[in-house]
């Protein structure tokens, strides 16, 4: 059990613990998602609704989990098992969202200000997956 602790940071040690260091670029990127989304006209309304819907729930939910590892609530031997779980589960929305707005931007291929929106949206969800999924890895090879 003193290992599953160990591994767990909390108060300041997330932002110098790697990979706990990546929930600032999840939420840069996850929130850049979302905008980029919502800057857009929302064609094909359920793809898109979609993305930000999943970018949405995962922004405000790493949010809380960013305040649950700040203030040390962590430090107990099932937090292992649901940071993999969530950021698991993160990874799964992110990359189906992911996918569905690609698939409806190169349905829009052109050159104006929307696609190129759309194209920097697919960019960021993709490697908002990644930032999940080193997250969900990095915790399950530790645990």
């Amino acid at each position: 059990m003193a290992s599953s602790e160990s591994m767990m940071p909390s108060g300041c040690k997330i932002f110098t613990t790697m990979p706990d260091i990546l929930f600032i670029p999840e939420f840069v990127f996850g929130e850049l998602v979302w905008t980029l989304v919502a800057s857009t006209k929302v064609e094909p309304a359920n793809p898109q609704g979609w993305v930000t819907f999943v970018s949405l729930f995962c922004f405000l939910i790493t949010t809380l989990w960013f305040f649950i590892f700040i203030t040390g609530i962590n430090q107990n031997s099932i937090w292992p098992s649901l940071d993999v779980g969530y950021h698991s589960f993160s990874v799964f929305f992110y990359l189906s969202a992911a996918v569905l707005l690609a698939n409806v931007t190169i349905g829009k291929q052109g050159l104006d200000k929307v696609y190129q929106l759309d194209i920097a949206a697919v960019v960021m969800a993709f490697i908002v997956t990644l930032l999940y999924w080193i997250l969900s890895a990095h915790r399950w090879k530790s645990s």
